[in-house]
């Protein structure tokens, strides 16, 4: 049996580390070579504009904002365009960046397409990318005892009202009142775009309350519906998918019921989808779009 000095031991783990770091080096080079190789490719269409790491002195972190441009927006200088904001930026416009990669809202394609058909009025879009892992205390209006988490949605609107919206208005030609700005989402995006509604009629006028999670908070948001002292001039679009969470079409129901007790008349200024075979993702929202756009912002 030969036995090792100290020194040759030593020399013998080195060897050993250099080998395992060198194959794991190899090995997470294989990795990021294979994801880039996986990776969707970029599927933006028509005129996108972004501002990156757009920043709020009344939220913490920063986000990209993405913007989409009606078709001939550069040729026509004189001609000023609603606005339609939308939460969860990322999923919008673009397979790379969607939250499941390359299954995206096709927002810019829909858009593009029923705009150049003379279908919905040509509008900009402007897509907001949520915080991360603000996400949910962003999208929230009260905190939620159980999941103890929540109730930042009023800073959140505090940024969309007293920064991001003049910020567009004065980069973009706009029109600025409510009856030309809307504002929507899907599931936490959908719950605070009706309460940021509710709170701000005289900014919003338009609502896509998308998948909602009425559930949040023991279904606060139909306490906060009932407690209206008067209708807001709000032109709603409330949907959910059959094949979403057991309680998701209930819930949906329960809203829709909410609303009509406070003056919403559907075919007039409500609209309520419930999408057969439909769930809680971005693929089935992707269908959504295009009724969406009708509804909330018809051709003139």
């Amino acid at each position: 049996m030969t036995h090792k000095t100290r020194g040759e031991a030593g020399a013998t783990r080195r060897r050993a580390f250099r080998a395992f770091a060198l194959t794991t080096i190899v090995a997470a080079g294989n990795l990021a070579e294979a994801r880039a190789q996986a990776a969707p490719a970029h599927t933006l269409t028509g005129d996108i504009r972004t501002h990156s790491k757009f920043r709020s002195k009344h939220l913490a972190a920063e986000r990209d904002i993405i913007v989409y441009l009606p078709p001939g927006y550069e040729s026509n200088k004189r001609r000023r365009y609603a606005v339609f904001y939308m939460h969860d930026g990322q999923n919008l416009f673009d397979g790379a960046t969607s939250f499941i990669p390359g299954q995206e809202w096709r927002v810019d394609e829909t858009a593009e397409r029923l705009i150049r058909a003379g279908q919905i009025e040509p509008l900009i879009i402007v897509g907001i990318y949520n915080a991360g892992k603000d996400r949910v205390d962003e999208y929230t209006p009260v905190r939620d005892a159980k999941h103890k988490a929540g109730g930042r949605a009023d800073a959140y609107g505090r940024m969309l009202v007293e920064e991001l919206k003049p910020f567009i208005d004065a980069r973009y030609r706009t029109r600025r009142g409510a009856a030309d700005t809307g504002l929507g989402g899907s599931s936490l995006g959908g719950l605070v775009s009706l309460h940021l509604g509710l709170r701000h009629p005289h900014v919003f006028g338009k609502l896509a309350v998308v998948s909602p999670s009425v559930w949040w908070a023991e279904r606060a948001i139909l306490a906060e519906v009932a407690a209206l002292k008067r209708k807001p001039r709000l032109r709603v679009w409330v949907d959910t998918g059959t094949e979403e969470s057991e309680e998701a079409a209930p819930d949906a129901r329960r809203l829709r019921d909410a609303l009509r007790a406070e003056g919403w008349r559907e075919g007039f200024d409500l609209k309520y989808v419930e999408a057969a075979g439909a769930k809680h993702n971005e693929a089935a929202w992707a269908e959504r779009v295009e009724p969406i756009l009708r509804f909330l912002f018809p051709a003139q």
